[in-house]
């Protein structure tokens, strides 16, 4: 016999058992000689000759062939899941629990990979990259942990968490978006029905700010050390009746108000949402505005009578959907959210938004964790000399007169004729 073959994968799954097994003088030795013959898909083929092999090498070739023997390294012809890894055994099992370990359940992690597979993959390539991805979020990791989980490099999971990261990204618009036609309309719906006044019939969303921990640029510390005096990123988000997220913008500093956060972000500038006769609830951290969007805000405290106390509360039970959205998407991944982000600061907009379309599509396959720890409800105070304040009040008026006026006919007013 001239030379015997490997099949080795580009994804090192097998490669791994075969570095663990020679010392790193023989392995370079073995480089050398290793001759690539085929290439089919994801799988180098590599043939060893043994007589290319010098007589320093010979006995490199003996083990190798003990190696293959004892099925240490197994001869493919595709690329495939290593079953021994643990990880792997767990998501090739449809009985598990994959929340425990991977925080989404099967379906949502199956169409997390359907969304994201092209016609060119193949193979479980794409698998494996998304479950190396979705392991690192949901334990916030070093790439060091998730390389001995997999039994990869360290640096093919860098390669991974940010290559997957950005197309995550590139569906993002897909999965976050605004409602129209009829989804709008039971949007307004749903929010009625939170509120238990059909005037809030005219609310298609809720808006609030949230704090990512993050450990911020030495250089500009001062900018991301927020009110509640620790370093984070802000989160804007809009919701709908269910917690789903219509709208993120992610990145301004933690220092800066959330008044200030919405005047720079898209659907402020662009108008993009609520349509015309919609709006959307804020927390008293907003000016009440009615242009150039709509958003209607609960009146100050103490209030100076019962129509706006009853309107403040119903105003509440609407806009509390945004806390329990937040609330949802810190519970599934809590050592992003919970912990300080112990990674470059130019990345965390980018996981913190994965971590938004995630949130959506776990919500379109049913997969609901319940929030552990809602957001309080410390609202930012008002944004000091701001002309806009109070533009919108007197949509707000009018929306505060309908939830007060009756729903109902009095029997007794039909007794009479009025003239």
């Amino acid at each position: 016999m001239n030379g015997t073959a490997w099949d080795i994968d580009a994804v090192g799954v097998i490669a791994p058992a075969l570095r663990r097994a020679l010392q790193p003088r023989s392995l370079h030795s073995l480089t050398k000689h290793l001759k690539p013959c085929v290439k089919s898909g994801s799988v180098f083929r590599f043939k060893v000759n043994k007589k290319d092999l010098t007589l320093a090498a010979s006995r490199l070739w003996r083990r190798l062939f003990i190696l293959h023997s004892k099925n240490v390294v197994n001869p493919t012809s595709y690329c495939h899941l290593n079953a021994a890894v643990p990880i792997l055994r767990l998501y090739l099992d449809e009985a598990a629990d994959h929340r425990a370990h991977l925080r989404l359940s099967l379906p949502s992690i199956r169409s997390l990979i359907g969304a994201l597979r092209l016609e060119s993959d193949h193979g479980w390539e794409r698998d494996l990259e998304v479950l190396v991805f979705l392991y690192w979020l949901a334990h916030a990791s070093s790439y060091r942990v998730v390389s001995q989980t997999f039994d990869i490099p360290k640096t093919s999971v860098h390669d991974i968490v940010h290559r997957v990261s950005k197309a995550v990204l590139g569906i993002l618009r897909k999965v976050i978006c605004f409602p129209t036609g009829d989804d709008l309309e039971a949007v307004g719906a749903g929010f009625a029905q939170l509120s238990g006044s059909p005037a809030f019939s005219r609310a298609v969303g809720a808006i609030d700010g949230c704090h990512i921990r993050m450990k911020p640029p030495a250089n500009t510390s001062h900018c991301y050390y927020n009110r509640k005096l620790f370093h984070s990123i802000q989160l804007q988000a809009i919701t709908d009746h269910r917690g789903k997220f219509l709208d993120i913008f992610v990145g301004y500093p933690g220092s800066v108000h959330d008044a200030r956060v919405l005047r720079n972000s898209p659907v402020y500038l662009g108008s993009l949402y609520p349509p015309p006769g919609k709006c959307i609830l804020g927390d008293g951290g907003y000016p009440c505005l009615s242009a150039p969007i709509c958003l209607i805000t609960p009146y100050r405290e103490p209030v100076h009578n019962p129509v706006q106390a009853c309107f403040n509360s119903k105003h509440s039970r609407a806009r509390n959907i945004i806390e329990r959205a937040f609330g949802m998407m810190k519970t599934r991944w809590r050592f992003i959210f919970f912990k300080a982000l112990e990674i470059s600061p130019a990345f965390v907009p980018e996981v913190v938004a994965c971590c938004a379309v995630l949130h959506n599509l776990a919500l379109l396959n049913g997969d609901i964790v319940e929030a552990e720890d809602e957001e309080d409800h410390d609202d930012d105070p008002p944004e000091p000399h701001n002309p806009q304040a109070r533009v919108g009040d007197h949509v707000r008026d009018n929306l505060a007169a309908a939830v007060s006026a009756p729903n109902i006919c009095v029997a007794a007013l039909n007794e009479h004729d009025y003239l």
